[in-house]
């Protein structure tokens, strides 16, 4: 079987050349181990040093953001025939010595997609930023509730993933991939693992992806309710009709207690005509809901072309490199 171990770098001249050196030379099930890098625009000497290494240096001319990498990295394993891949950070936060971890289970047909498990313990790794533990501790029960399975991390950046996972993905964010990879394993039916991995936070680091506490937050929300739309239609806009439903009838019901009891609707008419409103709201909020289901099955029998036009795509690259 064949590996192919990436890392998505930013300007890591001071990690990668190590990183590179530790990933192991030899893996039980794996005969032919390739590293590769994805230079995201570095003005530092990550792709020379990356190079120098070994590794297959790809160079985006400019920062193109981590779910374009991560998708473009994806192709191009696909493309050097990969049975596995491995993605792991540049920065070193990551043991490579773990590798074989995520790795075990794909070669014993045991899972199809591995993530890294960073809360294995049950608590917040040390120097975490509280906003990303928070983050991912939402977007996991999110994700648990989408998916009817339980995950503790679906944020984590050290991941394996079989060849089959690989031609399923599909990024459409522009942000990053991390949970939308997990929606769309569980989506495909695909076999996912959580191991639990070592992880270290340098004190006082900041992040690549979070910039601020508050664009972090409002991405994650924002991918987080793309998620209900995208995955679970009928429940999101099921849930967004029942609020004016709700309120419409209480309106209409103390409308028609009043009328009841007084043969007239007066002074409250326009809580009536609010309360139909609202109904009528309702009722247009639950249409969408119908519509995005059915607009769904349309865009997984397009998912299902796509699997297999890339199937019989890669598979030349697949045949050559043997």
């Amino acid at each position: 079987m064949k590996l192919i171990v990436f890392s998505i770098c930013l300007n890591e001249e001071k990690t990668i050349g190590e990183l590179l050196d530790r990933i192991p030379p030899k893996i039980e099930g794996i005969n032919e181990i390739v590293k590769v890098v994805i230079d995201d625009g570095s003005s530092d000497r990550t792709a020379k040093i990356a190079k120098e290494k070994g590794a297959l240096v790809y160079s985006n001319q400019r920062q193109k953001r981590l779910a374009y990498s991560f998708q473009f990295a994806i192709d191009k394993a696909l493309e050097l025939g990969a049975d596995i891949a491995v993605n792991i950070d540049g920065d070193l936060q990551f043991m490579p010595e773990e590798i074989p971890l995520l790795v075990k289970p794909i070669v014993q047909g045991k899972a199809d997609f591995v993530a890294g498990n960073r809360f294995s313990n049950g608590v917040k790794p040390e120097n975490m930023p509280k906003s990303k533990y928070l983050g991912n501790k939402l977007g996991a029960k999110v994700i648990s509730s989408i998916t009817n399975q339980k995950f503790d991390d679906v944020t984590c950046g050290f991941r394996a993933y079989s060849r089959e996972a690989m031609l399923h993905i599909n990024i459409n964010s522009k942000y990053t991939y991390t949970q939308e990879v997990f929606q769309l394993m569980a989506s495909k039916k695909l076999d996912i693992v959580q191991v639990p991995i070592t992880i270290k936070y340098y004190k006082g680091r900041k992040s690549r992806v979070v910039k601020s506490v508050s664009g972090f937050i409002t991405n994650s929300a924002f991918n987080i309710l793309r998620a209900f739309r995208d995955f679970e239609p009928m429940k999101f806009f099921g849930t967004l009709s029942l609020i004016p439903l709700i309120l419409g009838l209480i309106c209409l019901i103390f409308v028609l207690i009043h009328w009841i009891s007084t043969g007239s609707i007066t002074p409250y008419k326009s809580v009536g005509f609010a309360g139909i409103y609202l109904v009528s709201l309702s009722i247009v909020v639950g249409l969408f809901g119908l519509l995005s289901d059915m607009l769904g099955r349309i865009v997984n029998t397009q998912e299902k072309t796509l699997y297999y036009e890339k199937k019989s795509y890669y598979s030349k690259f697949k045949k050559s490199s043997k």
